[in-house]
């Protein structure tokens, strides 16, 4: 019994009623396959999982709630009315004080279902506000007698039967509602004058035997709506997982796989998508083409592997020397990489240039046959982009920065050259 929970209708719920499933735990995916693999039957939600399709379910089973709560305070009303017209004074008279009530009863069991509660406060209010509903009922008949006696006890177990079927419960708050019904039907047939007590055990089983019935199609009902929240577990899971090897895929796609920054498509994207998007909303853009100096010297002379080394040194050496997020940096070709800084001018690509060279410089990592110093060292070539001057597309822009970095390499390499359209290349 402790099981079961406060079931959702096994229909879908409009997507405003219902809380968005979020990912699974591996934990809960764990018990959700496990769950799924056995018997239908067999299907109980226990601990975190049930705390889960509670949160679930709730809205659409505290909806459920409510609007019969409304709807059978309504019909009695009417019922009421229609008496008034069709029979005596008297007779309405003596339906009046207990069918009064039933709408404080279910008003009361409404208002409970307005807002999440505990799960045993839920129990106690909507069982008690039943019984009371059922037991108005039954007493409007009782009072008037006659032939009112027996329909209004046959009316109260078709309320209780309603509500066993339409309310998506627990199965325990289920029989409750089908043993208070039964309770009242037999006490008030047992004192009716009309009938032998034969003939009221015998009624009384018969309607046992229907809301027996109905009890086993809710249980039914409650354990396909478990089996239906696990297959939306399930499948949340599996988008989940793809959706990750998704992005993963997307990741290497994009990533330089040996040095991690971003690979040469990567960059080509992001220029593309500056040039078409942002760059009217910014002061200009800067690149920086760096090269490692001899490269090919360190690899004939301490090996490819220590050569893959260096690059991935350096790759890390130029991402910790950006301004910030906003600066890309990707490896362009074997030894070169290409930096986009968005938004900076001349004097700030300088800036991070020479920070980049400078600490290359000061990392110490050994070239030998280096015809500069016997360590890495790099050249870069700058070239900035000032929305005061005629603007160029990123390949032109990209050009620049090519070839004031050819330029660094014929001054001597270990330093770097900004690309001055109206000048000339001049060395920094």
């Amino acid at each position: 019994m402790d099981a079961e929970r406060i079931t959702g209708s096994t229909k879908s719920a409009s997507p405003s009623s219902r809380k968005p499933l979020q990912r699974p735990s591996p934990a809960i995916v764990e018990q959700v396959e496990r769950l799924l693999g056995g018997r239908t039957r067999n299907i109980r939600l226990n601990g975190e999982l049930a705390r889960l399709f509670r949160e679930r379910s709730w809205p659409q089973t505290a909806k459920i709630i409510r609007a019969w709560m409304i709807w059978v305070s309504v019909l009695d009303v009417l019922t009421l009315g229609l008496y008034a017209i069709l029979l005596p004074t008297e007779t309405v008279m003596s339906m009046l004080w207990p069918a009064s009530i039933l709408p404080p009863a279910a008003l009361v069991g409404a208002m409970v279902f307005l807002r999440p509660r505990a799960l045993w406060l839920q129990g106690v209010f909507l069982l008690s506000a039943v019984f009371f509903i059922l037991l108005s009922v039954a007493l409007v008949g009782v009072s008037a007698g006659g032939e009112f006696y027996e329909r209004h006890l046959t009316i109260m177990l078709f309320v209780a039967v309603t509500a066993i079927i339409i309310f998506p419960i627990l199965l325990g708050w289920a029989m409750a509602i089908g043993a208070s019904a039964l309770g009242i039907y037999l006490v008030f047939q047992l004192h009716n004058p009309g009938i032998e007590v034969g003939s009221a055990l015998a009624s009384a089983l018969f309607f046992a035997s229907g809301v027996a019935a109905t009890i086993v199609a809710r249980r039914t009902a409650t354990i396909l709506a478990h089996k239906s929240f696990l297959l939306e577990l399930r499948d949340r899971s599996r988008l989940a997982e793809l959706a990750d090897a998704n992005s993963q895929l997307e990741l290497l796609a994009r990533t330089d796989p040996l040095t991690g920054v971003a690979n040469r498509r990567s960059m080509m994207e992001t220029l593309y998508r500056f040039w078409n998007e942002d760059l009217t909303r910014t002061r200009g853009a800067a690149m920086l083409m760096c090269d490692v100096d001899d490269f090919k010297r360190l690899n004939d002379s301490l090996g490819h592997a220590e050569g893959d080394r260096c690059l991935v040194k350096v790759a890390g050496i130029i991402q910790s020397s950006m301004r910030d997020e906003r600066d890309q940096v990707a490896r362009y070709g074997g030894e070169e990489f290409l930096v986009f800084l968005p938004g900076a001018d001349e004097q700030e690509a300088r800036i991070v240039a020479e920070r980049v060279r400078s600490r290359v410089e000061a990392a110490s990592l050994p070239n030998p046959t280096s015809r500069v110093i016997p360590y890495v060292t790099v050249s870069i070539g700058v070239a900035a982009l000032m929305l005061d001057r005629e603007l160029v597309s990123a390949e032109h822009l990209q050009r620049q920065a090519d070839a004031a970095l050819y330029l660094a390499k014929k001054a001597g390499r270990n330093c770097l050259i900004i690309h001055a359209p109206e000048t000339g290349q001049t060395s920094d």
